[in-house]
């Protein structure tokens, strides 16, 4: 297939591919997917071999969140049964980290639901830090906390965080229809301020909200603008209690499509298959591995994944080894900061973000006709709220 070709052509030159090609990879039929599978394959190898990155959640504070995020079961009004519980200490929060660190993971990822944190809880974070890489040498540690204010990135920093995550979560278009607490442009500032603090900046999305091929070409555009270090990208976990429960718009074969979208427009980060991964991709997980160099080890924020056992196995059985601690994940264009998400420029250059990824701007295919995805079939038996771990007395899943 000749966009195949030429895709795989661009992204072992870190070229972006045009809108018209990146729609083209998600109206791509079934019968093609294996293709399309071997071919990102073939960017992501080159960029990262066969190692696959663990990374491993700490919720730090769960549920209670005053924001209306339609996706989250820890929103304003949520009836999701979720587990509720406010900070963790930091030796609670060092131990549950140590359980994912133990099964391979390499990152751990220190979440907090809210708004954003107060200089306390900025406090009580690099506290949490401290804590976990005196006990760990070597451990990469990433913060989620929200939006953050003047100088929160700094202090993290200097606790040793080394990345923050904030996503972009859908296309600036679509934002308000998603979230009205706060604004897609509250989230670019954030990303930014992380950058701009030395903080290595991780911002992916959410599949599967009744976004268009369009909405999800314009965020990982967006998101290749933004250049991040890492992109996760997670597939809606439909809570039921909250207003995307009857969402089910994802096969295993669109979440294909979509990760190898993702590939191809950033050919040299991180992109990281997150939540959902199990409800959605199913037994297909392993052909993801092919096309993402990084996954979550064990349970999610609120919900369960498989065990952290069947994860390892799943890598090996699929020729992928893990990554070691000792290893560094990104190209080492990337790792010296020269260029970013595919880029050839310098950091920070480029259109603004703001600005240079909206629909019909390159006059290019927003209007072509794609194929809608197949409706997938509602796979409630697959939602199970966590149970475990942090906040409970049972051990996590690692």
């Amino acid at each position: 297939m000749d966009l195949l070709n030429t895709l795989v052509d661009k992204g072992l030159r870190r070229e972006p591919p045009t809108r018209d090609e990146a729609l083209a990879v998600l109206a791509t039929s079934d019968d093609d997917l294996l293709d399309v599978v071997a071919a990102a394959g073939r960017v992501r190898r080159h960029w990262f071999g066969r190692r696959v990155k663990l990374n491993y959640l700490v919720n730090l504070k769960s549920g209670l969140c005053p924001e209306d995020c339609s996706y989250c079961s820890q929103r304003l009004g949520s009836t999701a049964g979720i587990l509720k519980y406010t900070w963790l200490k930091p030796d609670e929060a060092s131990e549950a980290a140590a359980a994912g660190l133990a099964g391979g993971a390499k990152r751990v990822c220190l979440v907090a639901s809210g708004r954003g944190p107060t200089d306390r809880d900025v406090d009580r974070v690099s506290e949490t830090i401290r804590t976990i890489k005196e006990r760990n040498e070597g451990v990469e540690v990433c913060a989620c906390l929200g939006l953050l204010s003047d100088g929160q990135a700094e202090r993290l920093r200097a606790a040793g965080a080394d990345a923050y995550n904030h996503n972009l979560n859908t296309s600036e278009g679509t934002y308000a229809d998603i979230t009205t607490t706060h604004t897609y442009a509250d989230r670019v500032d954030t990303v930014h301020r992380a950058h701009a603090a030395g903080l290595s900046p991780c911002s992916g999305l959410i599949a599967g909200m009744g976004e268009s091929d369009e909405d999800l070409v314009d965020v990982v555009f967006a998101l290749r603008e933004l250049d991040p270090d890492s992109v996760p990208v997670n597939f809606l976990i439909p809570f039921e209690g909250t207003p995307l429960a009857k969402e089910w718009n994802l096969t295993p074969q669109r979440c294909l499509r979509i990760l190898a979208m993702v590939r191809f427009v950033c050919p040299d980060v991180e992109v990281r298959v997150a939540g959902g991964r199990e409800v959605h991709l199913r037994t297909l997980q392993p052909l993801a591995l092919h096309l993402a160099n990084s996954v979550f080890l064990g349970d999610y924020l609120t919900s369960e994944g498989q065990a952290g056992k069947a994860d390892l196995e799943m890598i090996a059985d699929a020729g992928f080894v893990v990554e070691g601690a000792e290893e560094v994940t990104l190209p080492e264009h990337r790792a010296a900061g020269a260029g970013g998400c595919g880029s050839h420029t310098e950091r920070g250059a480029g259109p603004d973000p703001e600005q240079g990824c909206r629909a019909h701007e390159d006059g290019g295919a927003c209007g072509a006709a794609v194929s809608a995805p197949r409706e997938s079939e509602a796979r409630t038996d697959l939602v199970a709220v966590r149970r475990r771990g942090p906040g409970t007395d049972l051990a996590p899943n690692a």
